[in-house]
Order: C-alpha cells, then sequence, then structure tokens
C-alpha cells in the first residue's frame, strides 16, 4: 500500500489525515525500522507493508466506533505501537495509556512519544492485572491487537473499562474462537458488533470484535495470569 492508497483507504473511514499527521507517520515508520534491529520489534518492514499491516489496520477500529468522541483509551499488549501509537496520531483527542510487560519495547514506545512530541499518552511497563488493581473502570475503550484469545482479553480488558464503555478486539479470522460466551456471561459484557472485511491489496481476513461493558465487574477479575492461563472462563 504506497501512500496514494493509504490516504484513500483511510478517507474510506473518514479518517482525513492532515500533512503533519503523516509526516508522524512517515517518521514513526522510520523509528520502527531504526530501532528494529537492535530489538526485534515487528517481521513486517516494508514500507508498503508496515503502512497496510500496521497503520491501515490499525485505524480499521473506525468501522465499529468513532474516535472523535472518545476521550480515554487504553491499548493492552500494545508491542510496537499498534494500534495505539496509530490512534494518538489519527485522534489527538484521546488521552492514550499503552502498556506491555516487557520494558524494551516500551523504552521504544517513549522514544516514539518523544520523538513525534506526542501529548496526553503514556507507555507503562508492567501486566494488566497488575494495572487494573489500581486502575479499575478508567477508560471508555480498551483495545488489543493480535495479543491472545478472546476470553483471556475479555477478563483483563473489564476491569478497566468504565460501564457502559467498551472492549474492541482486532483479530484476523475468528472461524475457530467462539468459546468466549462464559466469560461474556461472567463478566457482564455482551457483543454489540463483529465486523469482517478483507483487508485491501493482499485481501486477507480481519474480525473486529466490539464488546460493551454492561455491569461493573467482580473485584476477584481479572485473575493473575497464571490462574488465567491455567483456567480460562
Amino acid at each position: 500500500m504506497n501512500l496514494n492508497d493509504f490516504i484513500k483507504a483511510v478517507a474510506d473511514l473518514n479518517i482525513n489525515l492532515s500533512l503533519a499527521q503523516l509526516d508522524a507517520l512517515k517518521k514513526y515508520y522510520e523509528l520502527l525500522i531504526s530501532y528494529n534491529k537492535v530489538m526485534n520489534l515487528t517481521g513486517i518492514t516494508e514500507e508498503n507493508e508496515v503502512y497496510l499491516k500496521h497503520f491501515y489496520d490499525s485505524l480499521t477500529i473506525s468501522k465499529v466506533i468513532d474516535l472523535n468522541k472518545v476521550e480515554s483509551l487504553c491499548d493492552m499488549g500494545s508491542g510496537a505501537g499498534f494500534p495505539g501509537i496509530v490512534l494518538k496520531i489519527a485522534f489527538p483527542n484521546i488521552k492514550i495509556t499503552l502498556l506491555d510487560s516487557l520494558q524494551k519495547r516500551i523504552n521504544f514506545l517513549n522514544i516514539v512519544i518523544k520523538e513525534l512530541n506526542l501529548q496526553d499518552i503514556e507507555a507503562i511497563h508492567c501486566r494488566i492485572e497488575e494495572y487494573a488493581l489500581n486502575n479499575r473502570e478508567k477508560f471508555e475503550v480498551v483495545t488489543a491487537r493480535a495479543v491472545a484469545s478472546t476470553n483471556i482479553l475479555l477478563e483483563y480488558a473489564s476491569a478497566l473499562i468504565k460501564v457502559n464503555g467498551y472492549f474492541i478486539a482486532l483479530k484476523g479470522k475468528m472461524d475457530n474462537e467462539h468459546n468466549y460466551d462464559k466469560a461474556l456471561n461472567i463478566l457482564g459484557m455482551e457483543v454489540e458488533k463483529e465486523e469482517k472485511f478483507l483487508l485491501p491489496i493482499e485481501q486477507s481476513s480481519r474480525t473486529i470484535l466490539k464488546v460493551k461493558k454492561r455491569k461493573v465487574t467482580d473485584k476477584k477479575y481479572p485473575r493473575s495470569f497464571k490462574e488465567i492461563k491455567n483456567k480460562p472462563l
């Protein structure tokens, strides 16, 4: 996906990026490639591929929610910053928290934040269940992109989302992943939308799951990583 294709594709998502925002994405790409040589941030390095599979893919969240109306967002397992950094560039109105369990990735995210002079965004090194202890029901939206199975993500996200807020998972195919009804019931959540589409050009399958939180989450959730791994909801 070259730059012109990218601009047209995001315009179809009702996102019109300024020259300053496009410049920020370009600089982000350059930082990603530079630091990827020493810390293995992504296996996708060709510029057109990054614009398609990381930048555009991150922005497809706009298919299910109007981020112009969102004030706070937490990106769980942000990795190299997808979708969190991309969303911050495209929607500067949102106060964003990036969570990741690896310090080297947090170090990279802080470099990007500083170099792009991004405001109202922080990168925090911690496990999600630990962060949730003192940050319950803090965010309007929680996102995760290709991090873990849905039932595990629901348990993590539920404690962080405000009542009537949303968890949005960006995934590939979900044909074999429909074992999260129990988690939805226990956590007081419900699927509001499941958006399936094909990524432009390469036509690979994508699914965006939009889940609404209906009630306060029991304080015993999320459990420790070991408990969740051994016995997911």
